[in-house]
């Protein structure tokens, strides 16, 4: 095992831990940009490195494809490939049979699919995908699993679930690289809290480095995604991280920590903000709009990174969507935004403050006090008493 895994503080459920790795040390609760082709899109490594980033997420799928894992490994692994001396995390490319299904044919084997580069078919079995990651060389791996769409129902949740279960086997046999890399299994399931509990202890009595919650941020009902995360978090280990995957917008992630999750990833943040859209405290600042033409703010005046403090809402409305400096300036806010976010739910946890700092970020984000009730039912299982910024419901 190469990690170390120290908490140092909870409250109730939620809880702010040291995440040692090989390349880095990281706290948690922590968001982890997306950078599919070992880049974030318009970003260098410094500027990461300076808005406080800890892990960037590399995708096996698209890396072996393009320069090639061999390559990588050639150059002397993903980190002195792209100039990353922090931690980096790879995933397995399982995602890619839900988001390119077309292309892809699932069997007990692996998963056959299509090359969007040459169209030839291209197998990647659990052992390939770990044989992959060992030669990217990233901090944290993933295990490849049978990833389904949790909207779908039926008999094909318990096979993809069980099918889990048996590449992680194959998964360990074929991880050659254990003192220097983690290899993290992922639960599935779907929303069937029987098949999730299977899952889950079938994982547990491998005694893997770490743990993540798959499947999810799928087109689920936020009801059922945060019932999900509830029950796998209360039943995986306590002195293990656990990553929901795929989950990015702040609101999810401030749920998820407050249920005992400690780490996340997702395009969100860099997504959206190609689209011209900002986040900010009160959700999110649309810069396209006609009315940030001559507004002489910042995207966010309470925010203290470089384009709050330089450029105005007019300047980036100019640039939004139609030049590549104005997603490069958005991308740059908005993952110091999820950085900030990290740190804000790490030292509000250690210093005891969690339960204001919720109420503090929902007050912002629902000034009428209309909180979701999906987010009230999660707060009241995280022991959070959210009642000061929530305004009752009308009485019948």
């Amino acid at each position: 095992m190469a990690l170390r895994f120290e908490i140092l503080g909870r409250f109730n459920r939620a809880r702010a831990a040291k995440l040692t790795l090989p390349h880095f040390v990281c706290e948690t609760p922590l968001f982890m940009p997306v950078g599919t082709q070992g880049t974030i899109k318009g970003l260098t490594t410094s500027q990461l490195e300076e808005i406080g980033c800890h892990i960037i997420l590399g995708n096996t799928y698209h890396l072996a494809l393009r320069p090639t894992s061999e390559l990588i490994h050639e150059m002397g692994g993903l980190h002195k490939f792209m100039n990353w001396p922090r931690a980096l995390l790879t995933d397995s490319g399982g995602f890619q049979m839900v988001s390119l299904l077309h292309l892809a044919d699932i069997t007990e084997k692996g998963v056959t699919f299509q090359s969007p580069v040459d169209g030839k078919p291209m197998l990647l079995t659990p052992e390939e995908s770990i044989q992959i990651q060992n030669r990217i060389g990233a901090d944290i791996i993933m295990a490849l699993d049978d990833v389904v769409k949790t909207t779908i129902t039926g008999p094909r949740i318990e096979e993809a679930m069980y099918r889990t279960l048996r590449w992680i086997d194959r998964c360990i046999a074929a991880h050659k690289r254990p003192h220097e890399q983690n290899l993290f299994g992922i639960v599935q399931g779907g929303l069937d809290p029987v098949l999730r509990d299977i899952c889950v202890k079938g994982l547990v009595d491998r005694n893997l480095p770490g743990y993540a919650i798959g499947g999810l941020a799928g087109g689920e009902d936020k009801d059922s995604f945060w019932r999900v995360v509830a029950q796998c978090t209360a039943a995986l280990p306590e002195d293990k991280p656990r990553y929901v995957m795929g989950v990015g917008y702040p609101l999810d992630i401030v749920v998820c920590s407050a249920l005992g999750a400690d780490m996340y990833d997702c395009v969100y943040p860099t997504r959206t903000a190609r689209f011209g859209t900002a986040l900010i405290p009160e959700g999110v600042l649309k810069l396209k709009h006609q009315a940030m033409s001559n507004d002489t703010r910042p995207i966010d005046p309470t925010c203290e990174c470089t384009v709050c403090k330089k450029y105005s809402r007019a300047y980036i409305h100019c640039l939004a969507t139609k030049e590549a400096m104005g997603s490069i300036l958005i991308s740059y806010h908005n993952l110091y935004y999820m950085m900030k976010l990290s740190r804000d739910l790490h030292s509000s946890i250690v210093d005891g403050r969690f339960p204001e700092f919720v109420c503090s970020f929902l007050q912002k984000m629902f000034p009428k006090g209309d909180v979701p009730q999906w987010v009230c039912n999660a707060m009241e299982v995280a022991g959070i008493d959210i009642s000061s910024c929530c305004t009752p419901p009308p009485s019948s």
